[in-house]
């Protein structure tokens, strides 16, 4: 069941990446047959006019490189490979062929909307205008414009957001099972799986989808630490103003030794910083910015844990505390693990 929803699911998504979707209109009878679909179901791009503005003129990715990571030589589609359902908020993601970019579903209305409804056009803007910016390149947006029953029951998310790959060109670096990856948020919030049920009962594939830790140091020298933290620093208060919550530092590093490929403008922390000792290369990017602070879910999960807390008194999850607050540990976190060396 497994392997035919995730064929299922590929080909809409790529089939939505060739669709134009000034050209679908909804109608009553499409309405009630997409309905009955269970795995394959119609996906359109939102935003799509801005996502390519993104691509082509800030991130100089060229549209049909872009294009040919959904598709063969000979312009037929070929399977994206699947990754699982990761994370603790049930997301399924994707890669495609030539792991040049990632497709992960967004499964959580609280999620999705925010994004859509909210995120969106701030994320434009910001992006257009700091290019240089370690907020995640999300290429596209692709959604089902009709309710079916796969989306309700859970079978086939609806909402999927395309995006950069941080781990291109590990597949054909020889030195690539070297690279390291690190997800990483700071960990001295409240994470009920870690925190209430004792360690032996608590598997490694739980705690491994909580947060990471990274137990050396970034060395580099003084003038990128500067930028870095100029950047970070502008990223985490655009974020705030859009009362983000929960989203972690993405951080890859591997022998600096290693040239891999790179996607669209050969911005440092994307191709590969070479640390000041000589030994590592670093990729980073700040992602998984979808948990709103003001959305009813989150409302709902404040008051739980605030409740819980009478007795408990655990403190708040990276999921209820407030935007500033989230901001300052987030920026604590990214000064404690960088060493500036000359």
């Amino acid at each position: 069941m497994a392997n035919s929803r995730h064929a299922a699911l590929s080909k809409s998504i790529q089939r939505a990446i060739f669709r134009d979707p000034a050209s679908f209109r909804k109608t009553v009878l499409g309405r009630f047959l997409a309905f009955f679909t269970i795995l394959y179901i119609k996906l359109i791009r939102y935003g799509h006019v801005q996502f390519q503005k993104l691509r082509n003129e800030v991130w100089q990715i060229d549209e049909e490189e872009y294009k040919a990571s959904f598709r063969n030589d000979s312009k037929k589609t070929v399977p994206l490979k699947p990754m699982g359902d990761l994370g603790l908020s049930g997301s399924t993601f994707f890669s495609t062929s030539n792991s040049r970019f990632l497709i992960k579903s967004l499964p959580r209305h609280f999620e999705h909307s925010f994004f859509r409804e909210e995120l969106l056009d701030p994320y434009y803007r910001y992006m257009t205008e700091h290019p240089e910016s370690l907020l995640v390149w999300i290429t596209d947006y692709v959604y089902s414009p009709y309710w079916t029953i796969g989306n309700l029951v859970g079978t086939t998310p609806a909402h999927h957001i395309i995006m950069e790959n941080l781990l291109c060109g590990r597949d054909t670096d020889p030195a690539g099972d070297r690279w390291e990856t690190y997800d990483l948020k700071p960990v001295d919030y409240f994470f009920p799986e870690r925190d209430l049920v004792p360690d032996p009962l608590v598997s490694k594939a739980t705690l491994s989808k909580i947060a990471d830790n990274f137990d050396d140091k970034v060395r580099i020298n003084q003038s990128a630490y500067v930028a870095l933290m100029q950047t970070v620093e502008a990223d985490t208060q655009f974020l705030e103003d859009a009362n983000a919550v929960d989203y972690s530092l993405y951080l890859v590093r591997f022998p600096a030794s290693s040239t891999p490929d790179i996607v669209g403008k050969p911005v440092p922390w994307r191709i590969g910083l070479e640390s000041a000792d000589g030994k590592w290369k670093y990729r980073a990017v700040i992602l998984d910015f979808f948990w709103a602070r003001h959305k009813l879910h989150a409302q709902a999960m404040t008051g739980v844990i605030q409740t819980f807390n009478v007795i408990g008194r655990q403190g708040p999850m990276t999921i209820t505390t407030t935007p500033d607050e989230y901001r300052k540990k987030f920026l604590t976190m990214v000064k404690a693990m960088i060493e500036v060396q000359e």
